[in-house]
């Protein structure tokens, strides 16, 4: 699913915001997978490889959830979704956290990323209260 548009002067901060986390998770997966690729000393591949997917997952399944919320009339399926963002963000920051632990030079870029969904956060708390 193509979530760029040509017109993106309807689509809010938050919304905004997820799809820069997304561009971003994409970017350090892109950038960590060859790392953890190879084969362990046992002939084992690195059960890391699948934090990598993790993060882009988490991060593709904002978007739609934001949309979703968005769209909803009643407030009780508007909580159901924001719900859903708020567990997205915790596991996707967990996932960071366990890939900051892997030897990799591209390690030093998860720190951008966990910087991203502080400021997604915050965005989100507002966006929260005005839904």
């Amino acid at each position: 699913m193509n979530y760029f548009t040509s017109n993106n002067k309807h689509i809010s901060p938050i919304h905004k915001k997820a799809i820069e986390i997304l561009t971003l998770s994409r970017q350090i997966s892109k950038y960590l997978v060859p790392d953890l690729a190879r084969l362990q000393s046992d002939g084992f591949e690195d059960p890391n490889i699948y934090f990598t997917g993790d993060i882009i997952q988490q991060s593709n399944s904002l978007v739609p959830e934001i949309v979703q919320a968005e769209s909803k009339t009643f407030s009780e399926e508007r909580h159901e979704h924001l719900l859903s963002i708020s567990h997205l963000t915790n596991v996707l920051d967990k996932n960071c956290d366990r890939l900051e632990r892997i030897n990799s030079n591209g390690k030093e870029f998860l720190p951008l990323l966990r910087n991203e969904l502080k400021k997604f956060r915050k965005l989100q708390h507002i966006w929260m209260l005005t839904l």
